[in-house]
């Protein structure tokens, strides 16, 4: 493996300074890199660019064991590198569900067969995701495959003593609980955002306060029990207020919202296209805004993908027969940076907290979302804010072309992801082997 110096580049948007990476490290940053170049050091002019932490999805789904005709552990990652992710959380909802111990460790090591990024799988809090009862979390937890994330995603944990039970479990392996906040008894049949856009329309609609009562519920119930809660792709004003209070109270709970979520309203509903049809549903401005500011401030903690492929045939159809999810994540950053960075709200270095730094620190993932510092892993993202793209699925690497952001002008360009100390895309531009 050569050496790569990246010259010219702004870290975090803040000091320009040269990196030299060296096998799987960064092994110098500022004029000493340049002092250790040698002849067949590889050189990438950063000019111009920003280079942050290589990015960390908490909430992906790749869709293999079982859905293959949408995602593989393979294309899924291909697309994580072309978004500038180093390292992806696979939730379980697959076929077979990853609720034991051999599921997981199958797609960790897909993942690792691929290479494109790290690959840590997410287990199912219940059997099944069928609510009736816990999966063999522990098993999970000490499998190769070392998981410290649960989640149910696609159900909600709806039973209150099997949430409690499933947070004092994972209390002794140091691991988390991420609840899709959504009560079905009020939300059966539900297509959209309940509100005037749903009433005009005619689509049975998917209320604020089902998202809101499981939140409320589940922060007293992680205060109660004293574990680490994660709420997955809040999405309504008063998701963001209980969040709040919540951390104000000094409960140990953390929030993500989805990139679609901080840019699309249920007006697109309108259209009947079914792109934009996703779980939990586009909401109001109002709740646009919310969620923008709760990230801003601190209150919501990430941004996740809730990269969510679907095969042509499930979303080029009626709204209501239509399967519920978007991709996200080649598109993610850019969404980013249209809605935070470009209007003000957050910095460059803010981007590389809530992109990197705090979801890797929510997974445990030791060798990411760290500085970018001598001595530490080169997992990298270069990132030229300067440029606008017109978003085209077939020019996506996703197996699925289910984006909701076709055709829209999108700012920022990804010109290398480094994957401990190795090209992943270069020049915009996979990079095989």
């Amino acid at each position: 493996m050569t050496s790569i110096l990246i010259t010219g580049a702004s870290l975090y948007g803040d000091t320009i300074a040269d990196v030299l990476i060296d096998g799987e490290d960064i092994v110098a940053v500022g004029p000493e890199a340049t002092g250790r170049v040698t002849a067949t050091t590889e050189k990438v002019d950063g000019t111009g660019c920003i280079l942050l932490p290589g990015l960390v999805d908490l909430h992906t789904h790749l869709r293999e064991p079982g859905g293959e005709e949408a995602e593989t552990v393979d294309t899924g990652t291909m697309a994580a590198a072309r978004g500038g992710f180093t390292a992806v959380h696979a939730m379980a909802n697959t076929t077979p569900t990853a609720d034991t111990a051999g599921v997981v460790e199958q797609v960790h090591q897909r993942g690792q067969e691929a290479g494109h990024c790290d690959v840590f799988p997410i287990g199912a809090v219940t059997v099944g995701l069928e609510s009736e009862r816990l999966a063999d979390l522990g098993a999970m937890a000490e499998s190769a495959a070392r998981v410290r994330v649960f989640s149910d995603d696609g159900k909600c944990v709806f039973d209150p003593l099997l949430m409690r039970r499933a947070l004092e479990y994972v209390k002794t392996v140091n691991g988390v609980i991420a609840q899709h906040a959504q009560d079905p008894a009020l939300t059966p049949n539900a297509q959209m955002h309940e509100g005037a856009v749903s009433a005009e329309i005619g689509l049975m609609g998917w209320p604020a306060v089902a998202e809101e009562s499981i939140i409320a519920r589940d922060v007293l119930l992680a205060e109660h029990v004293g574990s680490r809660l994660h709420v997955c792709h809040l999405s309504t004003a008063g998701s963001v207020d209980i969040i709040r209070w919540a951390k104000q109270r000094g409960i140990a709970v953390t929030a993500e919202v989805t990139p679609h979520h901080l840019i699309l309203t249920d007006e697109k509903a309108r259209t009947y296209s079914a792109r934009y049809k996703v779980n939990p549903p586009l909401r109001t401005q109002k709740d646009v805004d919310a969620v923008r500011e709760g990230l801003a401030d601190g209150t919501i903690d990430i941004v996740a993908t809730d990269h969510a492929p679907h095969p042509r045939d499930a979303k080029d159809t009626e709204w209501d027969r239509a399967a519920f999810g978007m991709t996200g994540l080649e598109t993610a950053l850019s969404i980013v940076q249209a809605t935070m960075v470009d209007t003000g709200r957050l910095t460059w270095r803010d981007v590389a907290r809530v992109m990197s730094e705090k979801p890797a620190q929510i997974g445990l993932d030791a060798r990411h979302g760290r500085p970018i510092a001598a001595g530490e892993p080169a997992n990298l993202l270069l990132w030229d804010p300067s440029t606008t793209a017109t978003v085209d699925p077939a020019d996506h690497a996703s197996r699925s072309s289910n984006t909701p952001f076709e055709g829209m002008d999108l700012p920022g360009t990804n010109r290398a992801t480094i994957f401990n100390g190795r090209f992943t895309v270069r020049d915009g531009e996979l990079v095989h082997g």
